[in-house]
């Protein structure tokens, strides 16, 4: 058991019921700054490492949230879903939409919380004075309702194209069914499995893909603290 997560828990839940320590938990994660270069963490369990960093990305922030609702006694499973940086609603300068566009497919990583026997979504990815990017920050969880997505999921290429049916909805095995996954989410029951999969997806970026991703990532952090500075 970690001390530092066990001594956040404590302090963020104190005597809440588990309902309430649902939102006290999310809401704290939420509101730490987002980031997706933090200072080096390795060796560090993941549920510790955002608590570290101080600020942290969307895997760093989900780690925690599913490791405090474990102790919880609540089900968790990561959500990796993929997406694309230059969506039109984030309200880029113009540098910064210039770097995002053609940036290969990115992941992002939420959690699916079994609450009232129902698979929620549950994203702490943006914290509140992003809003004033376009990113869409979750501001009201009630504890028991999905929250909206952190990114615009890209569809399943596969399933688009061969396998929609009547209602124009996309096919699903029965675990999709069950979890409510959005279309081309990949649920995992594990970080270890999270990790491979997330692993398995990146190795195909060319060199100058990932010298234009760090790029995007330098200027990216930058711009938030200018809109956080701006609030």
């Amino acid at each position: 058991m970690s001390t530092l997560v066990d001594a956040a828990f404590r302090k963020w839940t104190g005597n809440l019921d588990t309902h309430n320590s649902l939102i006290a938990i999310f809401q704290q994660i939420r509101d730490i700054p987002y980031a997706l270069a933090a200072p080096e963490t390795q060796g560090i369990p993941p549920g510790e490492r955002i608590l570290v960093a101080g600020r942290g990305s969307c895997g760093p922030k989900h780690y925690l949230l599913a490791e405090m609702y474990r102790r919880l006694g609540v089900d968790v499973v990561f959500a990796t879903i993929p997406f694309l940086w230059n969506d039109p609603d984030f309200r880029y300068p113009p540098h910064l939409r210039t770097l995002a566009t053609g940036l290969p497919v990115a992941y992002h990583l939420a959690c699916r919380v079994r609450i009232n026997n129902r698979w929620v979504l549950v994203d702490a990815t943006w914290d509140r004075p992003l809003k004033r990017g376009g990113f869409p920050v979750n501001e009201h969880w009630d504890g028991r309702a999905d929250t909206v997505c952190a990114v615009k999921p890209l569809r399943s290429a596969i399933r688009t194209a061969f396998c929609r049916t009547a209602t124009n909805e996309p096919c699903r095995d029965r675990r999709e069914v069950e979890l409510g996954s959005l279309d081309g989410e990949r649920d995992h029951g594990d970080e270890e499995d999270q990790t491979q999969y997330y692993r398995q997806k990146i190795r195909i970026r060319s060199p100058d893909e990932i010298e234009r991703i760090h790029r995007f990532m330098k200027e990216f952090d930058s711009w938030l603290v200018q809109i956080r500075m701006t609030g």
